[in-house]
């Protein structure tokens, strides 16, 4: 059984493979021939490595110093008096600093430079060593060529060093291990044993991420920056038994700090394996308060199979600390349904109606009569507000235009269940689905990536995609706590949620309010104890033409619930204007509190109690970090404000000298 793990350094085809258990080999891939080599320059030593032994340290830092053509002495070493047992070393290039002036009448030429390259490491947990410095930079030339002259490296016995793995650094969290979905019987670590349906879909270990020229070098690096600039960013990669990549999945810190927060619905983009980008790409993307997409981790996926799926899925779900969405929006692909019925079986998962909308002219652009074919389709989609109506108009578009034998449709319509909006309404999906005509969805990368953008420019634009989707939703809350909104009616509704809801929603759901003035006739139809039924007439435009439509509204009195038949508080998350009707005309004056969705409101981030954390074990290192940065968010969100800035600053800066007398104490 083998394993992928997630570590400080990543594992990748062009430098060498860290496990946190076990032993690991170095393979080299030429990419074009895929043949192997025994040797693999080493990655240079970064800030947060740790090693098993003083040792181990030492020989790391050796075998990067020989490749790179520089000899290293231990400069400086210190002990605990009473233990004399080593804490902390400072391993320095062999030019460092200089030698004592001879008194000898020949004295030997200066060979030190004063050079400024090492690195310090400090015992951390009483047993393990950590780099805590780094210095690459030296002041004099380095040559591979000369390195056999150096004393550091007279100890290293070429045999002894290609028998034995190099040192194992692990990360300054944790270890994650994340097994393989291919069919192998039991699977432990949590996960369930593959399914006989998986089993039908043999894996394929042949297939894995093409990359070019320049490409992997990227990757590696956008990893390490990464780890280096956020503790809490997460990575995992699955390797085929020859060492090539197969799939890699990613997220940041804001990104596993906004799951805990947007983690009801999840829509799953996989447009770029549609559309045959030259970018595998992946991406979870939820909606935040705002109502704006907000990326919840991606990565590239070598194969579209279920193995590979279940293989992004579950390393997603581990990622967030096992704890799946409400909902899944995917589009149709077949492979991709079979995984995420795997590994969330109770989601509730449906297929993207504008994705599904976006293939009518593939579809069906060359029959005749295509024009009056897809008016059809879009008002049986649209706007049937009853199943019956969906269902008669359906079957009138087959007849009238013989479809009968169309297998799309027919495909679609033995699906309908998972994409018609009449269908869905018993789901609560946060605006995440567009269910009306006019209304799109654009993919988070959109404008970022094209069909020809390599695995190296698409990392080179990720920082920026994210640093500007992360500006806007700032944006946003600043306007929605500064900005007092323009009132358009005399409506109270319109003043309870102007306090409540920040700007974006607040203009969807004022938008409804001034709606209320296009509804007449609000008349009570039934009566069945405490539930009244209504009907709510409305003057709609439906395809250029006015037309008066009727909306069914039941309003339970003593609880004061109410439902409209356009379920549109489902669908958007709040309440549409002839249920805001029926309300008015009962005498209620204020919004009853479970209609107004708190993930809408201004403070929502500042007030949110994580409900997944009480099934997580707190002992654990990844939720400290999760937990931590959440806190942390309303601390600089609030300090991101002019008159708040210093004091933010001041007691950050406070709390981390605090950190630091600590870490003197242990030491």
């Amino acid at each position: 059984m083998e394993e992928v793990c997630l570590n400080s350094e990543p594992i990748f085809d062009v430098v060498d493979e860290y496990e946190g258990e076990g032993d690991c080999s170095a393979v080299e891939h030429d990419e074009e021939s895929g043949a192997k080599h025994s040797k693999k320059e080493p990655p240079p030593p970064t800030v947060g490595l740790e090693f098993d032994s003083f040792d181990e340290a030492y020989d790391f830092y050796n075998i990067y110093a020989k490749e790179q053509g520089f000899g290293i002495r231990v400069s400086n070493s210190w002990f605990r008096t009473k233990r004399k047992e080593r804490y902390r070393a400072k391993l320095s290039c062999s030019s460092a600093g200089f030698k004592k002036k001879s008194e000898a009448n020949n004295p030997r030429p200066e060979t030190r430079t004063g050079c400024p390259a090492m690195v310090v490491i400090r015992l951390v947990d009483s047993k393990r060593w950590r780099i805590v410095e780094v210095e690459l930079k030296h002041n004099h030339q380095v040559s591979p060529q000369i390195k056999r002259f150096y004393k550091s490296h007279k100890k290293m016995i070429l045999a002894t060093r290609k028998s034995q793995p190099q040192a194992k650094p692990v990360t300054e969290i944790h270890t994650i291990k994340l097994y393989r979905t291919a069919a192998m019987g039991a699977v432990s670590n949590g996960y369930s044993n593959v399914s006989e349906r998986e089993g039908r879909h043999p894996a394929d270990h042949s297939k894995h991420l093409e990359l070019k020229e320049g490409d992997s070098y990227a990757v590696y690096n956008f990893f390490c920056r990464m780890k280096l600039t956020s503790p809490n960013f997460f990575y995992l990669m699955d390797l085929d038994d020859d060492g090539r990549l197969k799939n890699v999945f990613w997220a940041d810190a804001r990104s596993r700090a906004a799951y805990g927060y947007f983690c009801d619905t999840v829509a799953i983009d996989t447009t770029c394996l549609t559309n045959k980008y030259e970018i595998p790409l992946i991406s979870f993307v939820g909606v935040n308060h705002h109502g704006q997409s907000v990326l919840l981790g991606c990565g590239f996926i070598g194969h579209e199979s279920v193995e590979y799926f279940v293989w992004i899925f579950r390393a997603w779900l581990k990622c967030m600390l096992g704890h799946p969405p409400q909902v899944i929006v995917t589009d149709q692909c077949k492979p991709l349904r079979v995984a995420v019925y795997e590994v969330f079986p109770k989601a509730r998962h449906y297929f993207c109606l504008w994705y599904i909308m976006q293939r009518v002219p593939e579809k069906l652009g060359g029959l005749r009569g295509f024009e009056e074919i897809r008016r059809h389709l879009n008002k049986a989609v649209y706007n049937s507000l009853k199943i019956i109506e969906f269902e008669t108009s359906w079957a009138e578009m087959i007849k009238k235009h013989g479809l009968g034998d169309n297998k799309w449709l027919q495909t679609l319509y033995e699906e309908r269940k998972q994409w018609v909006p009449v269908y869905l309404k018993d789901t609560a999906f946060s605006g995440m689905i567009p269910v009306r005509e006019n209304e799109s969805l654009n993919a988070f990368f959109y404008g970022y990536v094209h069909k020809h953008t390599s695995f190296k420019e698409f990392v080179d634009k990720y920082d920026l995609a994210l640093y500007r989707n992360r500006l806007k939703e700032a944006t946003a809350d600043m306007q929605s706590k500064n900005s007092r909104f323009e009132l358009k009616t005399r409506c109270n509704f319109e003043v309870q949620l102007s306090k409540v809801y920040t700007k974006e929603i607040f203009n969807k759901f004022q938008s409804e309010v001034e709606g209320m003035y296009s509804c007449f006739n609000t008349s009570q139809v039934s009566v069945n104890g405490p539930i009244i039924t209504y009907i709510v007439k409305e003057r709609v435009q439906i395809e250029g033409n006015k037309e008066i439509r009727s909306y069914e509204v039941l309003f339970e009195t003593s609880q004061v619930d109410i439902r409209c038949i356009c379920s549109l508080f489902n669908y958007k998350g709040y309440l549409c204007r002839h249920a805001l009707n029926v309300l008015n005309y009962n005498g209620v004056e204020e919004i009853p509190s479970r209609y107004i969705m708190h993930r809408w409101c201004k403070d929502f981030k500042s007030q949110h109690v994580d409900q997944s954390s009480k099934d997580i074990v707190v002992h654990n290192p990844v939720y400290w970090q999760n937990h931590l940065h959440k806190c942390a968010v309303p601390v600089v969100e609030g300090g991101a404000q002019s008159e708040r800035y210093k004091i933010a600053l001041h007691e950050l800066q406070e709390l981390l000298n605090r950190f630091n007398l600590v870490d003197d104490r242990l030491v």
